[in-house]
């Protein structure tokens, strides 16, 4: 089995935040707490150790109680230079990366991946969801919620130095299993990911729309 002590969780705000303006996306604020919070805390019970990748702001995401790991890379060169400074410090045999800014991302993540990673003998497990932002309702690969092996370490470090940025085009390289989020049960909206300041407002409103449902008399 993978256990949760054998999995790093892992929340990637080391972007640049283009499509918001070039904030800083992991420190804006969602129902009073920043988003990067928001996925620590989703995180915490799924897993036995946490690490968040920062390039900015580093003492406020310290302030969060987890170890900061700014990227080895220099130039913001894209999730998979979050997933190398995460290895560096990951200590378990599994790290699972999660992005800032889809704080409602499945609270059984880590089991479904690591039940799929062991099913198949896979050296990564990769979510599959639709995406919000497509024209139509199929299933597509979310890269950044990923499972991989601590082992991988060497193998990214080699891409990224040749120059390798995409996460698909690593992971094709590796024994890799897929894992449907559509099952009944499953949120449809859980990998809902705020890119922009409007998508965050969204996000914001459907957060205080389930806040009414469960007052009493809602």
């Amino acid at each position: 089995m993978i256990t949760p002590d054998n999995i790093t969780g892992l929340v990637l705000a080391g972007g640049r935040g283009l499509r918001m303006g070039g904030t800083d996306k992991g420190l804006q604020v969602l129902a009073g707490k920043p988003l990067a919070l928001h996925a620590l805390e989703r995180l915490r019970p799924q897993v036995g150790a946490l690490l968040v990748n920062a390039n900015r702001n580093t003492a406020a995401y310290a302030t969060f109680g987890v170890p900061v790991c700014p990227d080895t890379v220099e130039g913001f060169a894209g999730p998979l230079a979050g997933f190398l400074a995460g290895l560096a410090q990951c200590r378990t045999p599994w790290l699972l990366t999660v992005p800032c800014d889809s704080p409602r991302f499945p609270t059984d993540l880590a089991t479904r991946l690591a039940a799929a990673a062991l099913s198949q003998d896979a050296e990564i497990a990769i979510a599959l969801a639709t995406d919000h932002e497509a024209p139509d309702a199929a299933l597509r690969p979310q890269p950044v919620f990923c499972l991989l092996r601590s082992s991988l370490q060497d193998s990214l470090q080699r891409f990224v130095a040749e120059g390798g940025r995409k996460v698909g085009a690593w992971t094709a390289l590796h024994r890799c299993a897929t894992v449907p989020f559509n099952q009944p049960g499953d949120n449809p909206h859980a990998f809902f990911n705020a890119n922009t300041l409007d998508e965050l407002r969204l996000l914001s409103q459907a957060q205080g729309d389930a806040g009414k449902r469960h007052r009493p008399g809602h």
